[in-house]
C-alpha cells in the first residue's frame, strides 16, 4: 500500500540533502579558476543576453554598485563584454564572449560527468526513481501544481 508522507516532512528530509547535492555541483567550477557566483552571472547573462548592470543586480538581489564591481572582473577576464542593446542605443547591456560560452560549456559538461558518475552506483530501481522524480522536482522550481 502507497502512503504519502506530509509536505513538511519530506521537506525536512529534501532540504539538507538538494544543500548538499548543490554545494558539491557548485564546486565542480572552482577548477576551471572562477567562482561559483562568477559562473551564475555568466548564466544570467546567456539567459538573458543584452541585460544591464542594474538589470542584472536586481535579478540577482544585489546593489548595482557591487555588480558592476563583479561585471568589471567578468569584463577583464574576457568572459563578459559590454555593447549598445538592439533597438535603444542609449543602453548598454552584457553578452557573453566566446570565452565566456566556453567556460560555461566546460562547466556544465564537469557537472554533468560528476553528477553521471555518482548515479552510476545507483542500482537500476534508484536510477528509475530518480528519473520519476524529475517532474515533479521540476515542479516546485516553477511552482506549478501537477494536473
Amino acid at each position: 500500500m502507497l502512503t504519502t508522507s506530509a509536505p513538511e516532512a519530506v521537506a525536512e528530509r529534501l532540504r539538507p540533502l538538494l544543500l548538499h547535492l548543490n554545494r558539491d555541483l557548485r564546486r565542480e567550477a572552482l577548477p576551471m579558476g572562477v567562482t561559483v557566483g562568477q559562473v551564475a552571472l555568466l548564466a544570467a547573462i546567456r539567459e538573458e543576453p543584452g541585460v544591464g548592470v542594474q538589470g542584472l543586480a536586481k535579478r540577482e538581489r544585489m546593489s548595482a554598485p557591487a555588480m558592476s564591481g563583479y561585471v568589471d572582473r567578468l569584463e577583464a577576464a574576457g568572459l563578459v563584454i559590454r555593447g549598445p542593446v538592439e533597438g535603444d542605443r542609449r543602453r548598454v547591456g552584457l553578452h557573453l564572449t566566446d570565452s565566456g560560452r566556453r567556460l560555461l560549456r566546460s562547466t556544465r559538461r564537469l557537472r554533468t560527468a560528476w553528477l553521471a558518475e555518482r548515479m552510476r552506483r545507483l542500482s537500476d530501481e534508484h536510477l528509475a526513481a530518480l528519473e520519476a522524480a524529475l517532474e515533479p522536482l521540476a515542479m516546485l522550481g516553477r511552482d506549478e501544481r501537477p494536473a
